[in-house]
């Protein structure tokens, strides 16, 4: 069985899971696999020769993380590489300003332990439940004014090639290799490694509000301009947004007292949220007034906290996404589209359009590669036909020259994205050169980035 997509209301856990029969689902459910063979290497070598075992029995090869990406891009029927056993700090060095971490490495963990050594990034997306390779091979992202996606705060990585090698790869040692596998979708080989830039640990200052679309739209060059990094939330139905300000402060720490994170965070967010998509989905008609009602449930606050405490937020409700990056001059045009769209349809549309940003960067398949980017998300509750607004979605991003989330739904071939990535010609050559036999294709590859 290869790599299947599909809605599963009955999938319940938190991460990737393998069954007893060997099947693979991603964590929104949508995307099944059945591998011939699993493995969880410990060390780059061991890696090394599962790889090359693989290629010899005519296997084909992926590396899954924990499996937030909504496309198959990691599904394979072949040889599935899981991350447990690459985890851990590998090396601090302060006077550089790097630490190596494991590519199997949680998120999640990778922050607590920066913590621990008074350490940060400097910007991160809005979860923190993947691995660090599947965050930095699919783009993810959060907001930022001036500091870019992840995959931009790397200085380094290891990585295991088709034919077995391990590359250590940087801006001077296999700088072209480095510069691809940044944001490498898989195709490259398997990350074993990741060394990120860090500084010392900060903190943040978190002003989320409720503005006016009208508002928010007219004033969004200023609010970029003004905040490090700002994101806002509309809500489909309404005229309603929520907005998030996070900058750097003095101190001292002010985090949401633990009865008020709950209501806002656990309550509101994720267990009404939940509850009232859910009735949605099997309502259709009341969506409009939930809306509504969603709109005006989150009030106005302000806290301080060290940064993935503020960056990062729980999802526990599950969806579908499709994200689009557009030139950010282009992104309001394309938000007031999308409305008119939704209106003009009459579509029902549960979930909040995320609005967040980036500066340019210089990495060949990075959704911001060398322009400033603005990115549009859409999601719709899991189990809720999601396929004409994603399809109405993508057609107008599209006009826009927009650029797909590698890791989000998308209907784009390589045709369409070799037009809108500069750059997308030098990604193939490296991948030509690292990869001929295509060892780490899969159906998802073949389609992104041709054959």
């Amino acid at each position: 069985m290869g790599a299947t997509a599909r809605t599963d209301s009955t999938w319940r856990n938190s991460a990737t899971r393998r069954h007893d029969d060997g099947l693979w689902r991603n964590w929104a459910g949508n995307v099944t696999a059945r591998p011939v063979r699993t493995v969880a290497p410990r060390t780059a070598e061991e890696l090394s020769a599962a790889v090359v075992r693989a290629a010899s029995d005519g296997l084909k090869v992926k590396a899954v993380g924990s499996g937030h990406s909504f496309t198959a891009a990691a599904a394979t029927d072949g040889l599935l590489i899981r991350p447990e056993g690459l985890t851990g700090i590998r090396s601090v060095d302060r006077d550089a300003g790097t630490v190596t971490a494991g590519a199997g490495m949680t998120l999640r963990r990778l922050n607590q332990e920066l913590s621990a050594r008074g350490l940060s990034l400097t910007n991160m997306g809005d979860i923190m439940e993947q691995t660090v390779s599947g965050a930095v091979s699919t783009g993810t992202h959060g907001t930022g004014r001036d500091s870019g996606a992840i995959a931009a705060q790397i200085a380094g990585l290891e990585l295991v090639t088709a034919d077995g090698s391990v590359l250590t790869c940087s801006a001077r040692e296999n700088p072209e290799v480095f510069a691809a596998a940044r944001v490498g979708l898989g195709a490259l080989g398997v990350l074993t490694a990741i060394t990120f830039r860090v500084e010392p640990e900060f903190l943040l200052t978190a002003r989320e509000e409720p503005m006016s679309l009208g508002a928010v739209t007219s004033g969004f060059d200023a609010l970029v301009a003004e905040n490090e990094h700002f994101e806002f939330y509309w809500f489909p139905h309404t005229d309603r947004c929520v907005t998030k300000r996070n900058n750097r402060g003095e101190g001292p720490a002010d985090p949401p007292g633990r009865a008020a994170a709950w209501v806002q965070d656990e309550l509101l967010s994720n267990g009404l949220f939940g509850a009232v998509c859910a009735l949605g989905r099997a309502v259709p008609g009341t969506v409009p007034g939930i809306a509504r009602l969603s709109a005006r449930a989150l009030s106005a606050r302000t806290y301080t906290d060290i940064p993935y405490k503020v960056f990062t937020s729980p999802r526990r409700v599950r969806f579908l996404e499709m994200e689009y990056a557009l030139p950010r001059e282009a992104a309001m045009a394309a938000l007031r589209e999308l409305r008119t769209m939704i209106e003009r349809r009459r579509l029902r549309v549960s979930f909040p359009v995320e609005v967040r940003t980036a500066p340019a960067d210089d990495i060949p398949l990075s959704t911001a590669s060398g322009r400033d980017t603005a990115y549009i998300a859409v999601h719709m509750y899991r189990g809720t036909p999601h396929q004409a607004y994603f399809t109405a979605v993508e057609q107008i991003m599209t006009a826009h020259g927009g650029r797909p989330h590698w890791g989000k739904l998308h209907g784009r071939d390589a045709t369409y994205l070799a037009d809108v990535y500069p750059r997308f010609a030098e990604f193939t050559a490296v991948r030509d050169r690292l990869d001929p036999d295509r060892v780490f294709a899969n159906p998802y590859l073949r389609r992104v980035l041709g054959r």
